[in-house]
């Protein structure tokens, strides 16, 4: 009889703690590329007396039940005194009679995916277990590898983010839970390519090797219907599925999708596609971030000059449901090496999982390189161009009078790009990272590279059949100097605070005007669509030359506070018509209700374990009472999946306190988020983060 195996430890705790991979599992092996792990084996007597066959053993390492097949991994090689780091390979770090410990290296370029490790000492192979391997930042060889640990620690590890809403002048940060490496999130990530796999019918172990690839094949399952995707559009209605506002998190999203053996999941936006594109990409291994871009141009083919329409009291028309400049757009940035690209196409990459109407392909757009996106590189892959213009893109806005005839409205021009945030490293502060994308408006800088921009857009157009149709760079209008409309208001209402409307009219011509003017608020969509008109009032006085007329208008809130749509975003406008010249005029602003009723608060010590409470207070500031109240609480590590709290009506002016008792199961920072819904309010949060301090 020869030497047979008694038993083998994989160390699990020891080697996932190593790898950073402890928050995932301390039950199963998850082990990064390019970093070695370790493990023991137990002989069933002493070694010295085989050592002929130990000189054959070797270790084996596949995935797939059929490693012989196509799309399969299959490597055998020996157990040396060294081991070739830079290969599959295995080395004895320590031994006695009956008693191995093995240093198991992985390349790092290896695919990741779950592996099946064995041992071959004598004929037939004996199986060792499982485990499985990611892309590894912390790797210097890796294509993902990130030198700074603050990032690394932000953008893999953290699982508590902050999503960016509102507009760019009051902007609005909503919680979320990536909740990458809750249980089970893993095994649904490798669901989610083994599905585009199969899709693509085409298994090719190679492709998994290539953040790049993996990028586009898990973007292409959350938003192609296509591909049986996770996600499915539906902008506005969300009957027969959960409003996009009321996710806190991405676990409930991936654990539905499976639980539904692959049905979309309705409904997302934007942000939702982001948060979850964010938890899968952060749980393979791959350093990634959300980002949104305020005053975003949507689904320009790729020009640079698009048009707006708005009737004559300033509400935007949009038959096709369809905006062409976003209040606010949320996508990705992953970070990695682009090989097949120049070197200073490296770093922060562009993705974005909603769908586009492109003229060919996927309806995803990257990953772009940041940095070809600000110099106007548009012919680099994948995607600069549809970026470039998104936050280029000058958009002209056009009257549509009631003789079905168009006017300039003049002052109208929206620019685009203004603001693009992040969550900062290490804190919940923004980061304002719009330098990354674009030179300062105006500079010499910028003007160089819309012009190298255009003349690149150019060029791919006249080499390409199937490239969308670039417009030129957009000149300004010639603008009558004659009027000027200028409207200011808050930046950001509270809940139950009226509008205050300040509008200055400034005739600077020669001779009296004649004038009529329309003041108008429209509930928004965060892509701009208008919900509904929520107030309008006309006006019409003369003014003397070279004057300027200013009206105050106050307007309550209980005018427009009941259909304030998820998003609480509100367009103010001003169309003025000269009677003499029939110029038009328009002047607007976009603001959002940034403050939440609820506040969350904590005992001052909370020990992991140990049964806490935490208050909630709901304080309603309206002068009504808040009816059908549901508070939804979830705090990763401190309650069980969500709870849903129904507290019936909260009277005006009124306070209401909820108890939520937890016990925390994890040590250190943990976050808890309190979601509000009523028939008055919708997606009003609440977080606040406690330090659980270990048993």
């Amino acid at each position: 009889t020869g030497l047979s195996i008694q038993k083998h430890d994989f160390k699990i705790p020891e080697n996932n703690k190593n790898h950073h991979t402890e928050e995932i599992s301390t039950e199963r092996l998850i082990v990064r590329r390019g970093q070695p792990f370790t493990i023991t084996v137990s002989f069933s007597a002493p070694i010295h007396n085989y050592l002929q066959q130990m000189k054959r053993t070797f270790l084996i390492v596949q995935t797939g039940s059929h490693p012989s097949e196509a799309g399969e991994v299959l490597a055998e090689f020996p157990i040396s005194s060294l081991g070739d780091q830079k290969q599959w390979s295995a080395a004895v770090e320590e031994q006695d009679p009956n008693f191995w410990t093995l240093r198991v290296n992985t390349p790092a370029n290896a695919p990741i995916g779950q592996y099946t490790l064995l041992l071959r000492a004598s004929k037939s192979p004996k199986r060792l277990g499982n485990f499985t391997l990611l892309f590894n930042p912390w790797c210097r060889d890796d294509e993902v590898f990130l030198a700074n640990e603050a990032q690394r620690q932000e953008y893999i590890l953290n699982q508590d983010g902050i999503i960016y809403q509102g507009t760019e002048n009051a902007i609005l940060p909503q919680p979320w839970d990536f909740s990458q490496f809750e249980e089970d999130m893993i095994d649904i990530c490798f669901i989610l390519l083994a599905q585009w796999e199969k899709f693509q019918r085409e298994k090719d172990p190679v492709q998994l090797k290539n953040p790049v690839h993996v990028c586009r094949a898990v973007a292409a399952m959350l938003n192609c219907n296509k591909f049986r995707s996770l996600t499915e559009h539906e902008p506005e209605q969300h009957y027969n599925g959960t409003p996009p506002s009321k996710w806190l998190g991405s676990s409930p999203i991936l654990r539905q999708w499976i639980a539904t053996k692959f049905q979309p999941i309705r409904y997302r936006q934007c942000w939702v596609f982001a948060a979850v594109l964010c938890s899968v990409l952060r749980c393979l291994g791959i350093p990634t971030r959300v980002v949104t871009g305020f005053t975003w141009t949507h689904n320009t083919k790729s020009g640079l000059s698009v048009d707006e329409y708005y009737d004559e009291d300033g509400t935007l028309l949009t038959q096709d449901k369809t905006a062409r400049v976003w209040t606010f757009h949320v996508w990705n940035e992953c970070w990695m090496a682009r090989p097949d690209l120049l070197p200073e196409y490296s770093g922060w990459q562009a993705l974005d999982a909603t769908c586009q109407e492109k003229s060919e392909g996927l309806s995803f757009c990257g990953p772009a390189p940041v940095h070809a996106i600000k110099e106007g590189d548009t012919q680099v892959d994948y995607d600069v161009c549809y970026f470039f213009a998104a936050i280029n893109a000058k958009c002209h806005v056009w009257i549509h009078k009631a003789d079905d005839t168009l006017k300039p409205a003049f002052g109208g021009t929206k620019y685009t790009g203004n603001n693009i945030s992040t969550k900062g490293v290490g804190t919940e502060r923004c980061e304002d990272i719009t330098q990354n994308y674009k030179y300062p408006e105006g500079s010499l800088w910028e003007k160089k590279v819309l012009d190298k921009a255009y003349r690149n857009m150019k060029e791919l157009e006249t080499t390409s059949s199937s490239t969308a149709q670039f417009i030129s760079i957009p000149t300004a209008l010639e603008e009558p100097v004659n009027l000027f409309i200028h409207l200011q208001s808050n930046n950001s209402l509270q809940l139950g605070q009226d509008i205050t409307l300040s509008i200055e009219v400034f005739n600077h011509s020669g001779r009296e005007k004649d004038t009529h003017l329309v003041v108008g608020i429209q509930a928004l969509h965060y892509n701009g669509v208008p919900i509904a008109q929520l107030w309008k009032e006309e006006f019409h006085f003369n003014l003397q030359s070279n004057s300027v007329n200013n009206l105050h208008v106050s307007v309550p809130y209980t005018w427009f506070g009941k259909e304030l749509g998820e998003n609480h975003l509100l367009r103010l406008t001003a169309v003025l018509r000269d009677e003499d010249s029939f110029y038009m005029y328009l002047a607007q602003e976009e603001i959002s209700i940034r403050d939440s009723p609820l506040t969350i608060e904590f005992p001052e010590n909370v020990v992991q374990y140990k049964p806490s409470i935490a208050k909630i207070s709901l304080q309603n500031p309206l002068m009504e009472p808040l009816e059908q109240c549901v508070i939804a609480v979830a705090g990763r590590g401190l309650i069980y999946r969500q709870r849903n709290y129904r507290l019936g009506s909260v009277q005006a002016k009124s306070t209401q306190e909820l108890q939520i008792p937890f016990t925390p199961t994890r040590a250190g920072p943990r976050r808890l988020t309190a979601c509000l819904t009523c028939l008055q309010l919708q997606n009003l949060k609440s977080y606040k983060t406690i330090n659980i301090a270990a048993a």
